[in-house]
């Protein structure tokens, strides 16, 4: 079928929960609990160089996956209804989910912060004075559900041309904005397009990514319960994610040394604000695990369940493993520094099998009130 450019969304209803998309987003969430492990218990600079390439080099898959399922998943469950009578219910439903993100990201900044910052810096980080690390993700999608709602209803109306050519002009409009001072004003530059010294995330420049989500969830609710049209995006996007993969490594034998460059990527160079190399390897390993995902459809998310489990309650999840490592393991237990590396591995192991199983617990003591 020849590509219309003028085409505007026409999407089916889904025939049910599509679990794939549950166990990409496990995926993500599971590469991100072993990499706050390791990092909450560890420290990046005590780990040895076997597990900064691969281990880590590989958890930066996370970040990108995260994003490009979130804006999938708000293809499927939203983009058909902007249109429809009860849209404006749908849309208060996403703006109270942000302030809901919007309450845990500040509850766990105090956690993560509460080990070893006076309450002077957890005050100032509360107001948006400073950022912490590891919870500033919630921080970025409690923004995000903000505008994302207003965005819906004009991205389900536009033709494809625009909608590409939208993708296009916000990273045209993320390095420009990266050029610029913000009158000194860093805070705001890390909330908009990222800044070096702040581990934010940027609404502008990470944008992008939700809005190839998008698409990706229009493309997968037409193709997903058909095989052979789903075989056909499977191949497409797994073709992607290994030329962007093929990209970095390109750009690392160019510039005559592949292990410092992955070492580099390892290390989160290029991470914030967004470099080249860093998202052709981060987004391109995100598409490869979002086809292998696709591929192995409701077969594969039963065989890796916990995985898928952890997927479909990204939020409890997240609280969970944020509250073990910083509240129970590094505050109360005083374990920062006591484990090795292959120990804190371990431990990030068995926290996303224990998030899987809180979420199951409580999913059975809802049902069994």
């Amino acid at each position: 079928m020849p590509l219309n450019w003028k085409e505007v969304p026409q999407l089916p209803k889904a025939e049910g929960r599509i679990e794939a998309i549950d166990l990409a987003r496990g995926l993500a969430i599971g590469l991100m609990i072993i990499s706050h492990a390791v990092s909450g218990l560890v420290g990046i600079r005590n780990v040895p160089d076997w597990g900064m390439v691969p281990v880590h080099f590989l958890t930066k898959f996370s970040s990108s996956l995260f994003i490009l399922v979130f804006g999938i998943a708000l293809a499927v469950a939203f983009l058909s209804h902007t249109q429809s009578d009860d849209w404006p219910k749908r849309r208060l439903k996403l703006w109270l989910r942000a302030v809901e993100v919007w309450f845990w990201y500040k509850a766990l900044l105090v956690i993560e912060m509460l080990p070893f910052y006076p309450p002077s810096d957890i005050v100032d980080a509360l107001l948006y004075g400073r950022f912490a690390i590891w919870v500033e993700i919630l921080g970025f999608y409690a923004i995000a559900l903000l505008w994302v709602p207003l965005v819906l209803p004009l991205w389900a109306r536009a033709p494809l041309w625009s909608r590409l050519a939208t993708i296009g002009v916000l990273i045209a409009l993320t390095v420009w904005l990266q050029s610029l001072t913000f009158g000194g004003n860093d805070i705001l530059k890390a909330l908009l397009v990222d800044h070096e010294d702040h581990y934010t995330w940027g609404q502008i420049s990470r944008a992008p990514m939700i809005l190839v989500g998008l698409l990706i969830g229009e493309a997968l609710l037409r193709c997903y319960f058909e095989p052979a049209t789903r075989r056909r995006l499977v191949l497409i996007l797994l073709g992607l994610g290994a030329l962007m993969v093929a990209g970095f490594y390109g750009l690392a034998f160019a510039s005559g040394d592949v292990h410092a460059a992955m070492l580099a990527v390892a290390n989160n160079v290029g991470k914030h604000p967004p470099g080249l190399a860093f998202m052709l390897f981060s987004l391109g390993g995100a598409l490869v695990l979002l086809a292998f995902a696709l591929a192995g459809g409701a077969k594969a998310a039963k065989a890796l369940m916990p995985l898928t489990i952890v997927g479909s309650n990204a939020l409890m999840a997240f609280i969970f493993h944020i509250v073990m490592i910083f509240l129970v393991l590094r505050f109360l237990w005083e374990g920062e520094g006591m484990y090795t590396y292959p120990q804190a591995l371990g431990v990030g192991g068995l926290l996303i099998l224990g998030a899987a199983g809180w979420i199951w617990v409580t999913r059975w003591m809802a049902r069994h009130r």
